[in-house]
């Protein structure tokens, strides 16, 4: 790449726990001849996305190469963090040839998209295309929506009440970016939730994409990367709810980080979790948990009821503190009960 050549660069969107992590891993380790550099924004301020594609770095994408904002979305600090991050990365003494940029679960993607069109860095950047992703059994259930029904019968009763909820409003504006959109978690969808799905985001998209089908954040680079899409100049085709605001805000959700003491029993805290899901319409949890006579650390992921845990390093000299992002719409966030029921 010369020096004049701008650097592509690609979103991955996606709402909570739809596998954005698990396909840049995957990219990360299928860079087909890249050298890359990963900018994650977090929401909240654990980097455990972070931390999972830094454990994953090689020559092709070292640990300098990996960034970690955790300071709020990207797109509403453009100018603090966002085009900083930019230049940062493209001042490395090897620049890389492509930037993937995974944003958090809650961000809109078309505000990040106009950051690209900043003085600063759109001679030397291009958004070569915007990937959403959508976990294909939520999207089939209708869970991108806190209680589609009780919406439904709302709206029926009293057409002057807004049917869109925060959380459908931010699936429809990350289908509505999108130059390709991955229904993931294909083989826990089954044919008929692939169908399913598939019809809701046709429904949903302003223009024909491409939707393909994903298991294990596994796909062909080849498909999503080299798009060549300039979506920064394309922001008419990509209409969002938020069009004509001058910002946006995330006031609809919040999160919290719950320290948590070593746990004797795995199968506990997963049912806390499900609990969490069930009684307090928690979306997303994620974070690390020591567990006795183990000497390595518990990864868990879970989105709503859905929990997965896995062993994945050792904690050697670091303290065995186990640490919880818990992620929700802001008035479903109890913390004293949320502690409760984690045992924190």
């Amino acid at each position: 790449m010369t020096d004049l050549a701008k650097i592509p660069v690609t979103v991955i969107t996606g709402f909570l726990g739809a596998g954005k992590t698990t396909l840049i891993r995957h990219l990360m380790q299928n860079p087909q001849g890249k050298r890359l550099a990963i900018l994650v924004n977090e929401f909240g301020t654990v980097g455990v996305d972070g931390d999972i594609l830094k454990s994953c770095a090689d020559d092709n994408c070292p640990v300098e190469n990996i960034v970690e904002l955790a300071n709020g979305c990207i797109c509403c600090t453009v100018a603090d963090d966002f085009i900083p991050t930019i230049e940062a990365l493209m001042a490395l003494p090897m620049r890389p040839d492509h930037i993937i940029i995974e944003t958090s679960g809650l961000a809109l993607p078309k505000p990040l998209l106009k950051a690209f069109d900043w003085p600063a860095i759109r001679s030397k950047i291009t958004v070569d295309g915007v990937i959403a992703l959508a976990d294909a059994e939520a999207v089939a259930a209708g869970r991108f929506a806190p209680d589609v029904a009780a919406v439904d019968a709302q709206r029926l009763a009293d057409d002057s009440i807004d049917h869109e909820t925060p959380l459908s409003e931010v699936f429809e504006d990350q289908i509505a970016c999108a130059d390709i959109v991955l229904m993931s978690k294909a083989d826990l969808a089954g044919e008929a939730g692939l169908a399913a799905a598939r019809a809701i985001i046709i429904a949903e998209q302003p223009r024909p994409t491409p939707i393909l089908a994903m298991s294990e954040g596994i796909i062909d680079p080849a498909l999503i990367l080299g798009l060549n899409a300039k979506a920064e100049d394309d922001l008419a085709a990509r209409p969002s709810h938020h069009d004509g605001h001058d910002d946006h805000e995330h006031d609809d959700f919040d999160t919290v980080v719950i320290d948590l003491p070593e746990i004797a029993e795995i199968e506990v805290l997963v049912a806390a979790i499900q609990r969490l899901a069930a009684e307090q319409n928690i979306l997303r949890v994620k974070g690390y948990v020591a567990v006795t006579g183990k000497p390595m650390r518990l990864l868990v992921q879970a989105v709503g009821a859905r929990v997965r845990h896995q062993f994945d390093r050792p904690w050697g000299a670091l303290p065995r503190k186990g640490q919880l992002v818990v992620i929700a719409e802001h008035d479903h966030i109890d913390l004293a009960a949320i502690r409760a029921v984690l045992g924190a």
